[in-house]
């Protein structure tokens, strides 16, 4: 690697067609990050087994859907690594020998550990993969000697106990020399549904980048607003109102302070708020639905797309899995001569 290469690593578990949130999250951020860093972005489809183990045949459309969605929202493979983990296998090996010298501990106390167990009580999800998930998201990352990870700020204490396995295996394997990650803190766009709570696929409530313009206007419409605000002379607080945050994200400075002075003065009423809102959605969205024609139209050259980014990866990978095994002694060349018989013996 050039010593003065600055690489990203990032990824996302497979859910199929994407959302405003997903855009608006991460997406914006990694097509920009293209400009400044070697980017590696990855489908993360081993780590959706956590939870889809049972569901497994669903990950190629639910992988082919979302990388249309990520190269019509920018991505470029001529200057990122795109690729499923799955099809780089150094994943696995690289998770398995971390796993050797993380303490139990370390993972019982993540976060998101039991705060996920208790969401998803309903699934069978008390699994080794489960619990051992910051594992192989220590190796994703360390494969590729990724110094950076875009994360919010909710995230850092997973990268932090990504940093202490690295620590932790550097000590005892100080040839090893894996690049400890630090996060690239992004600002966390998280945008309100239709229903007014967080934009997920769980929830039902979401936008997807695949919507014409004439669902976006029919699903906006439906769109819950200040409760206080029940006829049109009420004057409105917009700082409650789940469109008026979808306005500060989509539409221009101008049309954010006239949807604020009217709705405060009564002088708008929500459903004209919600057709500029249509309107603002649907220019953003113009373009990456032209782009997402053309990828859906070339669903072979997107298959093609991921089998060159998983060969450039695997070939990244596996120079750090070489230095990984000399580290360790387990490097099947250097065994093989220690275990060659001398000369006339």
């Amino acid at each position: 690697m050039d010593a003065g290469e600055q690489r990203v690593l990032s990824g996302m578990q497979p859910s199929g067609v994407l959302h405003l949130g997903n855009w608006q999250g991460a997406l914006v951020n990694w097509v920009q990050l293209q400009d400044r860093y070697r980017c590696f972005f990855m489908v993360a489809d081993w780590h959706a087994l956590t939870t889809l183990y049972q569901h497994t045949e669903e990950l190629p459309a639910l992988t082919r859907e979302m990388v249309i969605d990520w190269l019509a929202a920018g991505l470029d493979p001529e200057r990122s690594v795109i690729f499923p983990q799955s099809w780089v296998s150094q994943h696995a090996e690289l998770a398995l020998l971390l796993g050797m010298v993380t303490p139990l501990g370390w993972l019982e106390r993540v976060p998101s550990y039991k705060e996920k167990l208790k969401e998803l009580a309903q699934r069978e999800i008390h699994s080794y993969g489960f619990l051992g998930y910051p594992v192989l998201q220590t190796a994703d990352i360390a494969l590729y000697r990724a110094r950076w990870v875009p994360v919010g700020l909710d995230q850092v204490p997973h990268l932090e106990l990504s940093r202490e396995v690295v620590r932790r295996f550097n000590g005892l394997y100080p040839r090893a020399r894996l690049v400890e990650p630090e996060p690239l803190l992004t600002e966390a766009k998280v945008l309100p549904g239709l229903d007014g709570r967080k934009m997920s696929k769980s929830y039902g409530n979401t936008l997807s980048l695949r919507e014409t313009p004439e669902a976006v206007r029919s699903k906006v419409a439906t769109m819950v607003t200040d409760p206080a605000r029940v006829r049109r002379r009420d004057p409105g607080h917009p700082e409650v109102c789940p469109v008026f945050a979808l306005h500060r994200v989509f539409s221009a400075p101008a049309t954010v302070a006239e949807v604020e002075e009217g709705c405060r003065g009564a002088t708008l009423g929500c459903v004209d708020c919600k057709a500029l809102l249509s309107g603002a959605i649907n220019q953003a969205l113009d373009p990456i639905r032209e782009r997402r024609d053309y990828w859906s139209r070339h669903a072979q050259t997107v298959g093609e797309i991921l089998h060159h980014g998983a060969t450039q990866a695997r070939k990244e990978a596996e120079a750090t899995m070489q230095g990984v095994r000399e580290a360790m002694a387990l490097d099947p060349m250097r065994l093989m001569s220690e275990t060659q018989p001398s000369v006339g013996g």
